[in-house]
């Protein structure tokens, strides 16, 4: 004798709201993660804000663009007089040498200052606490850091062409060299300047604490003292950092062959130059995985 089937239970209707809500929560779910923006599309947004920013705070847009500007025109008609056997005048090497610590000025220095001072003000840990990928943070810097090193080199090489004499690049070679000389250099610093954004104690001691060896490497780097008059002891602590390097290949850039008895080596050294800027590249992007904090050690 057969059971016969026991009949199915009818959903009730709290169980198919619930089921209904369920599936819809899913789909909203699935939907906003579609509909959510990739690291790449927020660093452009924030790289626009942070463009935004910098140029709102005016005093110190004006000091980062004007303190490379002032240092060329003060040394560069101090001493203008021809230097011996090389072809071309004390301010023609000023100007090169402007250039590429003006790069290191809106990397290095600007990165390093503004990141202390957004650590110390509790910006990085909020920011830490929003669906944001990190690595839009950074993306943002570097828009914003690409930005004012593009808009402070070109004012210094309009300024060291229009009232220094100096010689713009004249073949496509020439501006290839300062193409990967200024993208190996800008990229090198900004990492050095991420990575040293961390040392401060507080946003207030970070000037003190990042504009201190920008100041000394200018001088054992040959921006503000030329190269041929530097000890070689001092200038061989500065081939350590990328300044040195990065004013190197400009004089290389800017200047004719004859000026290159100047070098400490008698020569540009392209190779070197390159091989040095990669170094800092992957040294600096390793100092940043190892030392970067979303907030101050004090906070815990």
């Amino acid at each position: 004798m057969s059971t016969p089937a026991t009949p199915a239970t009818p959903a009730t209707p709290a169980a198919t709201a619930a089921t209904a809500t369920t599936a819809t929560g899913g789909g909203r779910a699935a939907a906003a993660a579609k509909a959510l923006p990739g690291a790449w599309t927020l660093g452009l947004s924030r790289g626009a804000l942070e463009i935004k920013q910098f140029v709102r705070q005016r005093d110190a847009m004006i000091f980062t663009f004007a303190f490379p500007i002032v240092f060329l025109a003060l040394f560069a008609s101090i001493f203008s007089d021809s230097v011996e056997n090389t072809g071309v005048t004390a301010s023609q090497l000023y100007a090169a040498g402007m250039v590429a610590a003006g790069i290191m000025s809106t990397s290095f220095q600007s990165l390093g200052i503004s990141i202390a001072v957004e650590r110390d003000e509790k910006v990085l840990r909020r920011l830490r606490g929003t669906p944001m990928p990190p690595a839009a943070y950074f993306l943002g810097k570097v828009w914003m850091v690409l930005a004012t090193g593009l808009a402070e080199t070109a004012i210094l090489l309009l300024v060291g062409s229009t009232l220094f004499d100096l010689d713009l690049p004249s073949s496509a070679a020439k501006w290839l060299t300062f193409g990967w000389i200024f993208a190996l250099g800008l990229t090198g610093c900004a990492l050095l300047g991420i990575a040293i954004g961390s040392l401060p104690k507080s946003g207030k001691s970070a000037s003190s604490v990042v504009v201190l060896p920008f100041l000394i490497l200018q001088f054992i780097s040959g921006v503000f003292i030329p190269v041929n008059t530097i000890p070689d002891w001092l200038l061989n602590i500065g081939a350590l950092f990328p300044l040195k390097w990065m004013c190197q290949g400009l004089r290389g850039v800017f200047l004719p062959e004859s000026a290159a008895v100047l070098e400490q080596a008698g020569g540009w050294e392209y190779g070197k130059v390159a091989l040095v800027l990669g170094a800092w590249v992957v040294g600096g992007l390793v100092l940043c995985l190892l030392t970067f904090k979303w907030k101050n050690r004090r906070d815990g």
